[in-house]
């Protein structure tokens, strides 16, 4: 087999892909499928009607925190800033820099669009996931053809990690947090260089805003 056949391979193995039954969903999650060029036509040649469900966040809170992450366990690496420009006196923003390259939605939706129709993608608001998860979650339901079983009841605000966790988790009497490497505290950066990231990002943003047809109000 080629490699454009390695989704299809992999997704016939049944350790990796658990039969489904009618009346099922099977799902499965990666946070790379996005932003990996071939990974539209492997899934287009898999299943034309996969439904598709993407988070997004902040373009400069996400690059934040995939730098805060590779700093826990790289604790030498460069300062965020040293990583961000090619040229800090110009301004010129290092796009090679995959925690940059990542929040560039609009250019990886434009892949995408080359495979899927818009109305097989929902992006989810990842800051909306925080506010409001039953909200969320509700268009989640509505774009699979589900009911809407998961409401406010289910969840609680965790002071600790700074977001919301599950109540009861299904099959535990205990309540579910996503693990430790969720909710770091974040290094401070440079107000200047989080505004120079802004005004980056603004142009890639309003396209995206466009393209999805929803304002995620990350310019506001």
């Amino acid at each position: 087999m080629g490699r454009d056949n390695w989704y299809l391979r992999c997704s016939q193995r049944w350790d990796l892909m658990p039969k489904t039954l009618e009346g099922q969903i099977t799902m499965e999650k990666t946070p790379s499928y996005f932003v990996t060029r071939e990974a539209p036509a492997r899934i287009s040649a898999m299943s034309r009607d996969t439904k598709l469900i993407v988070v997004v966040r902040d373009p400069v809170t996400r690059a934040i925190s995939d730098y805060t992450q590779t700093l826990s366990k790289k604790p030498d690496i460069p300062s965020f800033e040293s990583l961000t420009f090619k040229n800090r006196t110009t301004g010129l923003i290092d796009t090679s820099w995959s925690a940059i390259q990542i929040g560039i939605y609009a250019k990886h939706l434009d892949n995408w669009l080359q495979y899927f129709p818009m109305g097989q993608i929902l992006f989810v608001s990842g800051e909306r996931l925080i506010s409001d998860p039953a909200g969320e979650l509700g268009r989640v339901q509505d774009f699979l053809g589900l009911k809407r079983i998961i409401t406010d009841k289910h969840f609680y605000f965790n002071q600790t990690k700074g977001f919301p966790c599950l109540k009861k988790a299904e099959g535990s009497s205990k309540p579910h947090c996503l693990g430790k490497t969720k909710g770091r505290t974040h290094p401070n950066i440079d107000p200047e260089v989080v505004q120079r990231l802004r005004e980056f990002y603004r142009p890639f943003n309003m396209k995206f805003y466009q393209m999805t047809g929803r304002i995620f109000g990350w310019d506001d």
